[in-house]
């Protein structure tokens, strides 16, 4: 019976394909719309997520003064850190695994008629296991290049690629503005952080070189703090936070004149934004269902009335009322069922090429897809109902009358 059923709902269908395709278009927008929100708003989540944690996640950044409040942003100048800081950091705070002193400057990176204006940062042995950033090829600094201020220096992937090419460059000079330096590690790609920042357009050298040789001075300008992984994180920067102030005499009711930033919290703020915009647009695409119920149920009465005389003589012959509302729900549903499937496949096309466009994870959400589709035929239930039960409630003498 209900295969049956099945069959002259698809058979009305073909009789009138423009306008059933016209009819279930609300349905194949609405459910293309939810695909292509929740999996490009997955692929946003994720490439968040990729970005802040190619920074490294456990971990702490320490910046000197804090963003000025008005136009501009620009942070405050202030008081620098000192390598007493580092050494309080490393010996007092139990939850402390190392802390990489970090001083930065922009500079012109040269070899041969090559050259490209890069960030040079003065770091030690902490900076890459704190960053957990591997080397490509090459070897860290040692402890006596440290020691020493040796002029050596590690290249990001940017600076070699723009240097030399497909060439390898260990064990070759470049220059540091005036500073000549020989190259002794090569870092493993890291790609954009947020904000579109290329993180592997830079150079390391020694921090003990770049104090000495560029910044002539004994300042440093950020701190990293690497946390265990067992440690509370939100007391490891109450303990930051209190020693830092305690060092640098902040009275009680002063501001901090220092900027702690964990990754984790800008991590989850911005995860959870992205979620919550995902499923805002979602719930606005889905209101195209409800308008495709619409038109379903309209153009379904349309059809009641066209086909009032088949109706009458189906109930003439011995049909009854309950076999006639089931062919019409039947027909309601199939509409919107393949307008739901229609509008999958459209939607994770879609998906597919945005993601591509926006540079962004294609992440499917396979039960999105089933939720839609079971959506789209609830919505047939829905809004076919009534259509089918004044068809089935029809005068078989009225209806045969009828022209």
């Amino acid at each position: 019976m209900l295969w049956n059923a099945v069959r002259l709902a698809l058979s009305a269908i073909r009789r009138n394909l423009m306008r059933s395709s016209l009819t279930v278009l609300g349905i194949v927008i609405g459910v293309a719309a939810v695909i292509i929100m929740v999996t490009l708003g997955n692929g946003a989540t994720a490439k968040v997520t990729e970005d802040i944690s190619s920074l490294g996640t456990n971990m702490l950044m320490i910046m000197p003064g804090q963003m000025a409040r008005g136009e501009g942003g620009n942070r405050e100048q202030t008081k620098l850190f000192e390598a007493a800081d580092v050494a309080a950091l490393q010996d007092e705070i139990p939850g402390v695994s190392d802390v990489a002193p970090t001083t930065s400057s922009t500079m012109q990176a040269i070899y041969g008629s090559a050259n490209r204006s890069t960030s040079v940062s003065g770091v030690d042995v902490a900076y890459l296991k704190v960053r957990t950033w591997k080397l490509a090829s090459g070897r860290d600094f040692s402890a006596a290049e440290l020691r020493s201020g040796a002029a050596v220096c590690i290249l990001g992937a940017t600076v070699r690629k723009e240097l030399f090419g497909n060439a390898d460059p260990l064990d070759v000079n470049i220059r540091l503005n005036g500073i000549s330096c020989r190259v002794i590690g090569l870092l493993q790609t890291k790609g954009q952080a947020g904000m579109g920042m290329d993180q592997d357009d830079l150079v390391l050298i020694p921090l003990h070189t770049f104090q000495r040789r560029v910044s002539g001075n004994q300042y440093i300008t950020s701190l990293l703090v690497g946390k265990n992984p067992s440690s509370d994180s939100a007391k490891v920067k109450s303990d930051v936070e209190r020693l830092l102030r305690q060092r640098r005499k902040i009275q009680p009711n002063a501001d901090n004149d220092f900027d702690i930033r964990d990754p984790q919290e800008l991590m989850a703020t911005l995860t959870g934004t992205t979620k919550l915009l995902t499923t805002l647009l979602g719930a606005v695409a889905a209101v195209s269902l409800l308008v495709g119920g619409i038109g379903i149920m309209n153009i379904m009465l349309v059809s009641v009335t066209e086909r009032t005389r088949e109706i009458g003589v189906r109930l003439a012959i011995g049909a009854f009322e309950h076999d006639v509302m089931t062919q019409f729900l039947v027909e309601a549903v199939v509409l919107s069922s393949l307008g739901g499937l229609a509008g999958i496949t459209i939607g994770f096309g879609v998906s597919i090429l945005g993601s591509r466009v926006l540079e962004v994870p294609f992440l499917p959400d396979l039960r999105m897809a089933v939720i839609s589709f079971v959506f789209s035929a609830l919505v047939g239930v829905l809004f076919g109902f009534v259509p089918a039960r004044k068809a089935a409630q029809l005068d078989p003498i009225e209806a045969l009358r009828h022209e």
